[in-house]
């Protein structure tokens, strides 16, 4: 467990200094509790001067009965607890859109792929081939630009309910790495010693090349693109809960605008990514069949 005190020095400056790092036998509230009055007392410090505590969203942090800082409230009535602005939005967010049902199936599908496409070093590397030659080639083209700083090497990596922007930046590079993701799915379903292996490299080749998955997409990368500046913003050290209600209000101006207006714009964007990748768009014009029991 990682301890950072943040205290105001003789000048008025609020400060952070980093504690210490301490190992804990378990995640109990009372084993954590001990280790940081432990830790205080090693450096001559009193809980009963504590006046805020601040951890994660975990339920034997926060916990209303026997959380950690219940505990420690129950001890010293000021040592407030404060949850991270930024980590506040994530697990809203995540929790929000995993109760709708498709936006649940589609985070459930970009874990699958992140798993099955890094499952070994073999397949990393395959990945990380199959994007410099993507690369190279929209460079020949003139698709994209060169510089300092542009066309970094990146990655897939696992999204995480409590790591800030870990949807966003997996979304992003999965729509810059889609062409190589699914040459690695094919090459999975096509020369993987294991039976189920390759059964779930169809699967999700099946999932992913269709025009709901694309939209789905991209939807969410608009979405938590407008919510990442406000996490980026919330983060900073100068924040403050009267700035903080201000950004929130400023951040639902454009998501209410893209519900409103910006309906064309983003069925635009889906089409023109389908194009790129042979994928069948879909003709608004036809009658809707729900594919489900009548």
């Amino acid at each position: 467990m990682v301890v950072v005190l943040r205290y105001v020095d003789k000048k008025g400056i609020v400060t952070k200094r980093f504690l210490g790092i301490v190992h804990v036998a378990n995640s109990s509230t009372l084993s954590l509790k001990a280790v940081i009055e432990f830790l205080l007392c090693k450096y001559a410090l009193s809980l009963s001067r504590l006046r805020g505590q601040g951890y994660d969203g975990a339920s034997n942090m926060q916990g209303e009965f026997n959380g950690l800082k219940t505990l420690i409230l129950k001890e010293n009535k000021s040592a407030f607890y404060v949850h991270c602005f930024a980590h506040q939005l994530q697990l809203t967010l995540v929790a929000v859109a995993n109760k709708h049902t498709n936006i649940a199936e589609f985070f459930s599908l970009v874990s699958k792929i992140v798993t099955i496409v890094g499952a070994s070093c073999k397949r990393r590397e395959f990945l990380r081939n199959a994007q410099l030659v993507k690369i190279t080639e929209a460079l020949n083209l003139g698709e994209l630009e060169s510089g300092q700083g542009l066309n970094q090497e990146t990655s897939l990596k696992r999204v995480g309910d409590t790591h800030w922007g870990s949807h966003y930046r997996t979304i992003i590079n999965l729509i810059l790495m889609f062409s190589s993701t699914i040459n690695v799915l094919e090459m999975i379903e096509k020369d993987s010693l294991l039976s189920e292996q390759r059964v779930e490299a169809r699967s999700i080749l099946r999932l992913i090349l269709s025009f709901e998955f694309s939209f789905a997409l991209h939807l969410m990368k608009n979405i938590l693109g407008i919510t990442n500046e406000l996490s980026i913003a919330l983060q900073k050290k100068n924040q403050d809960i009267v700035n903080v209600m201000t950004l929130v209000r400023m951040s639902k101006q454009p998501l209410q605008m893209m519900r409103d207006d910006e309906w064309e714009a983003l069925l635009t964007e889906v089409s023109t990514f389908c194009s790129k990748h042979d994928i069948p768009i879909l003709n608004m014009e036809e009658i809707f069949v729900v594919g489900v029991r009548p």
